[in-house]
């Protein structure tokens, strides 16, 4: 795919939806003495949802595994919806089309892992993050330049805004 086409099925994303473990995080899972579980997750991917949200694109996000850390960081980043314990996930992608008036065609979903295949063949604009196993690369429409839970999220955040000439109305805030 050329720079071209990839751009026009940028232009088309009206919502960016999310793997947690892999994309929003570095795929590390610590668990505590009393088995609370810890994540790792990066500021900048935060920063992208919630420029995106700024003007007008909203972020879900959809695990396999749930987890209160996950819940946490979903509200502080302004995510519209957290599905958890999905398999497969595209087991609430109808309900997603209809609450959220979309098309599949308009949905960009990042994933690192094979419990993301079904979705990523499921969306328009599939992205997978760089260090995701080879079948998603494969699926994948666009692969990250940066690792999960290291700025993909951030980095395709980018690549939506810019597409859609909102990246200036998206920081303006901070000039």
């Amino acid at each position: 795919m050329d720079n071209l086409q990839l751009t026009e099925k940028i232009k088309q994303v009206k919502l960016l939806i999310l793997d947690v473990d892999g994309v929003l995080t570095d795929g590390r899972i610590i668990y505590d003495s009393k088995g609370r579980d810890s994540k790792f997750f990066d500021v900048h991917d935060g920063m992208g949802v919630y420029l995106l949200h700024r003007v007008g694109i909203k972020t879900i996000l959809i695990t396999a595994k749930g987890s209160k850390t996950i819940k946490h960081r979903a509200k502080d980043m302004r995510v519209e919806e957290f599905y958890e314990d999905v398999f497969p996930k595209t087991k609430v992608l109808e309900r997603i089309l209809k609450e959220h008036i979309v098309k599949a065609e308009e949905i960009c979903f990042i994933g690192d892992d094979l419990v993301d295949l079904s979705m990523l063949k499921s969306v328009g604009f599939p992205v997978a993050v760089a260090n995701a196993c080879q079948e998603i690369k494969n699926a994948a429409c666009y692969v990250t330049q940066r690792s999960g839970g290291r700025g993909a999220v951030r980095e395709v955040a980018e690549l939506i805004l810019k597409a859609h000439g909102k990246w200036e109305e998206a920081v303006e805030i901070y000039h």
